[in-house]
């Protein structure tokens, strides 16, 4: 349909990495390990807090809701983004585009509120801890963890509410391995005024205020951990906030190093790389860094492994 010279887009070419197609091959294959040490690594940490009663505590039903955000983060993204690769560009339908593009914020924005959440957790534990199983029953996890998955449902729904309701422009081709929001934005043909104003709304309330959060909860985890007498006490409290600090640090980093820079300011380039590091390198360093950093995950691991062995061998007999 034509109306004053443009065209309805019904579907965009993603062009993916260009610029690499000589190592193709190379990047698919590197890509496809990369998807399957990231769905192994998170499948194992839902499999351990669901059946391993020495982690059925608050801190790890929240980890395991984290990890079905990141298992849900790269699913959305990396099987498209590795066919891409191999076709050295992709169609992708708009409807395709926005599905796609709704799964990355609701993923997205419920792991922000997650890592809040442990960041919460985690100061309950180490400040107060006498009445730790008090406030953080059952029912406030279940309702924070449901809390964080709606909130991000919501966003993901507004944004594409409005996405929906503007006319894009002819140009169909974006330079980007998946439907980000900076390219979808780029092929707006009306003003932007609205877009912007609720893009740095949902940006506040989904990026600074749970940092800023995080941020204040550790300044008093901190400050608790230095008036503890003991050198040994002081490390056994910072062992049980490390490895969720570490997750918050390279989750919160990549942000910065995407959103924190203007677009104009980026090459297309650290824009890709950018985004590779949230949507692949993150989801798979998160189970990396609780299963290396976490004794008692190790702990359920080897018992699970033990258990497992100790049956083969039984059957074998």
């Amino acid at each position: 349909m034509l109306r004053e010279n443009q065209t309805t887009v019904t579907e965009f070419l993603l062009l993916g990495f260009p610029a690499v197609r000589n190592f193709k091959i190379l990047l698919f294959f590197v890509f496809l390990l990369l998807y399957i040490f990231t769905l192994a690594g998170n499948v194992l940490i839902i499999v351990l807090v669901s059946t391993s009663h020495q982690l059925r505590m608050p801190m790890y039903f929240f980890l395991s809701h984290l990890s079905l955000s990141d298992i849900l983060l790269t699913t959305d993204i990396v099987p498209n983004m590795l066919y891409i690769i191999m076709a050295e560009g992709g169609i992708i339908s708009l409807v395709g585009c926005n599905s796609q593009f709704f799964l990355f914020t609701v993923s997205a924005g419920a792991e922000c509120f997650l890592l809040t959440v442990m960041s919460y957790d985690r100061y309950v534990a180490i400040c107060n801890p006498l009445r730790y199983s008090a406030i953080m029953d059952f029912k406030l996890c279940f309702q924070l963890v449901f809390g964080s998955w709606f909130l991000g449902f919501m966003a993901a729904i507004c944004m594409i509410i409005l996405i929906c309701s503007f006319q894009l422009c002819n140009l169909n081709v974006i330079d980007h391995f998946f439907c980000d929001l900076t390219p979808l934005l780029e092929h707006f043909c009306s003003d932007r005024f609205i877009v912007d104003t609720v893009v740095l709304f949902l940006a506040i309330s989904f990026f600074i205020f749970p940092f800023t959060f995080i941020i204040v909860t550790y300044v008093c985890i901190s400050l608790t951990i230095l008036n503890i007498s003991s050198t040994t006490g002081r490390q056994k409290a910072f062992s049980t906030c490390s490895s969720h600090l570490a997750v918050v640090c390279t989750y919160y980093g990549t942000l910065i190093a995407k959103y924190a820079i203007p677009s104009k300011g980026q090459s297309l380039t650290v824009m890709k790389i950018n985004s590779l590091l949230y949507t692949v390198i993150t989801p798979l360093f998160n189970p990396i860094i609780y299963t290396l950093r976490n004794m008692e995950i190790q702990a359920a691991l080897w018992k699970c492994i033990g258990i497992r062995l100790q049956t083969y061998l039984s059957s074998m007999r």
